[in-house]
């Protein structure tokens, strides 16, 4: 019928559509929400390393797919480095192709630290031939190389994998380098040793197809350690040992930690797992992660956003009934960790009656001379076994008594301390402009420096002090949790010109007492005035901390003139 005055036309049919949510598989959307996304529906990031071996190796750079070059490479550990002699005002204005070098950073992923002397002489080889000497040593405990040339991935490929190391998901939307206690399984006080979870977590979900597109990064952490060596409070999942009181040793559960822009602590489940049991739990995470984790934004793509919005009772359910299709065992709590260092450092004895050497490098800078020097010289006093921490630091296992005081010569004639000031050894940087594409600032020369300049300064201070230097906002040197946290940004000197600067976080902790830094407002620092301020607020809290009073302590209750 013809519509009328008094019959009005219907409205036209809108178009039904399925909302889209956030881009949750398990509520059935799969249609990918951004540019990420798409790419990794596309092919499988996995793929691509026989594309780098066939093809890229062998016709160079400008072969490149771009989806490839800055996305799915990331699977295999590569990163395109930053182009030098841009500034970091450009850095979020200029187009990725600007920014890229025709180099790349490369990452070698070293599970719960885990290093053979042969493995690492290895790692200071490849560093020497195809890295310019670049090997810096991260807050993950992996090993990463700069200057990488296309041309030479396969080689350095081939030479990892015979030693038992490898790149695999690095990077990229994976499973991440899984960390562990460097002293796991040696330390006298160890609560569980966690290695047999990690291996076995390497063994069934690294370079596994099933698990190979998550909404973003996915870290972990296992360690049975009482000094709670791992962060674990800043973990998409971790496993800290305690001892139930009717079961015996074993793990508490924690997730949805990470930093970055939006910092959350992790979250306790409430769960104790037993050893064997720990990889069919973090399966579990990793598949709610997977399947219910956020796609639509990348700012909103890490777990920690999941936990949150569920909270840890219903999060506890999902992975209980969905994934494990069993209850989990109620659990008790981590004890208040031992010791006020949780880095390893000095000598220390093993259960076996050995000893244990950790010791410091500036800013987990060294290089690959350095690296092979270190491996010699753990051979040379009967070792062959080595790690790297969480705290950019080292460790050489297994050392017969009488041989520590030749372990302790020979690093220290390397400019590696074992008992080193309180500022080099709390002094963390991430890798900053002089390599990373996002950085604003420079870090590492800068913390080097900071720390040269402090121990002169300040010759007799010996509280423990974290000082950590992050070239930009992501905090990959967990800038939040740190004693005294500097986040790079550009700022007016005073005389108005444009210089490298910080904002100052102070108070952060990790720790049964972990908390995120005081902002102090208007609290920024030019790149040049930095070790005056730092003496400054150093010496401050000196004159006024009580008996035993550690930094963060002091900080929550100091007025904001005596931060500033």
């Amino acid at each position: 019928m013809a519509a009328t005055p008094d019959t009005p036309a219907a409205a036209p049919r809108r178009k039904q559509s399925r909302h889209r949510g956030e881009g949750q598989w398990a509520k059935g959307h799969h249609t990918p929400l951004n540019g990420n996304e798409q790419f990794k529906k596309d092919d499988d990031g996995l793929n691509v390393r026989t594309r780098i071996e066939t093809i890229y190796s062998k016709r160079g750079f400008d072969s490149i797919d771009p989806n490839d070059l800055r996305g799915r490479m990331r699977w295999w550990g590569l990163y395109t480095q930053r182009k030098p002699g841009i500034d970091g005002g450009k850095t979020a204005v200029l187009e990725p192709e600007e920014l890229d070098d025709r180099y790349f950073m490369l990452r070698v992923r070293i599970d719960g630290g885990r290093l053979t002397t042969r493995q690492l002489r290895v790692i200071g080889e490849i560093s020497q031939e195809f890295a310019r000497g670049t090997a810096d040593l991260t807050d993950r405990q992996n090993v990463q190389y700069h200057w990488i040339r296309i041309e030479d991935v396969p080689e350095i490929w081939r030479r990892l994998e015979e030693v038992g190391l490898s790149t695999t998901e690095a990077c990229g939307d994976t499973p991440r380098v899984i960390l562990g206690s460097p002293v796991a399984g040696i330390a006298a006080n160890e609560i569980i040793d966690g290695t047999p979870a990690i291996e076995e977590i390497q063994r069934r979900f690294i370079g596994n197809p099933d698990f190979s597109n998550l909404p973003r990064k996915f870290k972990s952490a296992v360690s049975g350690s009482p000094q709670l060596d791992v962060a674990h409070e800043i973990n998409d999942i971790a496993f800290v040992g305690v001892d139930h009181p009717e079961h015996g040793p074993g793990f508490d559960v924690w997730v949805g930690g990470g930093l970055s822009t939006n910092p959350k602590l992790g979250v306790r489940l409430g769960a104790w797992v037993p050893l064997e049991e720990v990889p069919d739990v973090y399966g579990g995470v990793i598949g709610i992660f997977r399947d219910y984790g956020y796609r639509r934004l990348r700012t909103r793509a890490r777990l920690k956003f999941l936990v949150a919005d569920l909270g840890a009772e219903e999060f506890r359910r999902i992975l209980e009934e969905e994934y494990l299709g069993r209850k989990l065992l109620d659990g008790p709590a981590p004890e208040q960790p031992t010791g006020t260092w949780r880095d390893h450092l000095g000598v220390h004895p093993q259960k076996d009656g050995r000893f244990y050497v950790g010791f410091a490098p500036r800013v987990g800078r060294v290089d690959g001379s350095t690296l092979t020097k270190i491996a010699e010289l753990a051979e040379a006093h009967g070792s062959g076994r080595v790690r790297t921490t969480a705290e950019q630091k080292m460790v050489i296992l297994d050392v017969e008594e009488s041989r520590v005081d030749g372990v302790v010569a020979g690093l220290e004639a390397l400019d590696l301390r074992v008992k080193p000031s309180p500022f080099r050894r709390g002094t963390m940087a991430c890798t900053g402009i002089e390599f990373c594409k996002l950085a604003i600032v420079e870090t590492k020369a800068r913390g080097a420096s900071l720390i040269d300049e402090l121990e002169r300064r300040l010759p007799e201070f010996d509280q423990p002090i974290t000082i950590n230097i992050n070239g930009c906002p992501n905090a990959c040197a967990r800038i939040q949790v740190a004693d005294i946290g500097l986040k790079g940004q550009l700022m007016l000197d005073a005389d108005g010109q444009q210089v490298e600067g910080y904002q100052v976080h102070l108070g952060g902790a990790l720790g049964l007492d972990a908390g995120f830094g005081r902002k102090v407002r208007g609290l920024k620092v030019t790149a040049a005035e930095l070790p005056d301020y730092v003496e400054r607020v150093v010496r401050r809290f000196e004159s006024d901390r009580t008996d035993g009073e550690r930094f963060a302590t002091w900080v929550a209750r100091a007025d904001e003139g005596a931060l500033k």
